[in-house]
């Protein structure tokens, strides 16, 4: 019972160590010739049709929050003028790329978790290996590639329309001017916040892919294993994107000062 207990206790350990190793791999396996470029450009297809519209809708909703709850805010020191510029750094920063990683890792990232489990209990991976074919090569750099590629596509999606929408309720509900609304972008907004969410959102990508590419190709026991791996990739990818985020960010005010207005 002890030797049990200990296992349940060292398999997160197990895991991290594993799915480090495997990261690894994958970016070993990046420069590696013949690049697979039709599965890439399947994947990225296959990606953006699962998340496109769902990351549209949820844009709205972000943008909208985070107007309300900002222009609220400032209205209560007087400093209606910077709504604008303080809902765009919120969305552009954070919201943005966070929006973006979720969806990436719940849509796109447990379908291919549940296709690489599948091949998994099928033994398709092992027959790869038999015959020389690397899977990782072959099936996981496409898909990472891939994940990376559209999270940056739509980490712009989620800007542009985050910033519509709070646009909208700024001036519509919160009784906001447009002229002032606009304005405010250039007081505390700079180019190296656009930047900073474009490296989040790649990086986020990376992160889900591996995780879920992982997750799929060490799946067993059936049916039921590729259904725990999938549920196991979105929670353990979660759980990255929050610490990540938190680094990123402080790094990233560490090495680029605000603008003072």
């Amino acid at each position: 019972m002890a030797s049990g207990l200990n296992s349940k206790v060292l398999a997160p350990i197990g895991t991290a160590g594993g799915l480090f190793a495997f990261g690894l791999d994958v970016g070993r396996q990046l420069f590696r010739r013949p690049f697979q470029f039709r599965e890439f450009l399947t994947q990225a297809w296959f990606i953006a049709s699962v998340t496109i519209i769902p990351t549209a809708l949820v844009a709205i909703p972000f943008g909208a929050v985070i107007s309300l709850q900002i222009g609220s805010l400032i209205q209560q020191f007087g400093a209606q003028s910077f709504t604008g510029s303080a809902s765009v750094l919120a969305v552009v920063r954070n919201a943005g790329p966070i929006a973006t990683a979720l969806l990436i890792s719940g849509a796109a990232g447990s379908a291919i978790a549940a296709d690489l489990g599948a091949r998994k209990i099928r033994e398709e991976l092992d027959a790869m290996m038999v015959l020389g074919i690397d899977p990782i090569q072959r099936l996981v750099v496409p898909r990472v590639l891939a994940c990376m590629l559209i999270a940056v596509f739509l980490n712009g999606l989620v800007s542009v329309v985050g910033v519509a929408g709070g646009y909208v309720f700024n001036v519509i509900l919160q009784g906001g001017t447009p002229g002032a609304y606009l304005a405010s972008f250039t007081a505390l907004a700079q180019l190296a916040d656009v930047w900073q969410g474009m490296i989040k959102a790649l990086i986020f990508g990376l992160i889900a892919a591996i995780v879920a590419c992982y997750m799929g190709m060490n799946a067993g026991g059936g049916p039921k294993g590729v259904g725990d791996a999938v549920n196991q990739s979105v929670v353990i990818t979660f759980m990255l994107l929050f610490v990540v985020n938190f680094s990123m960010s402080a790094i990233y005010f560490q090495l680029v000062p605000p603008k003072t207005g």
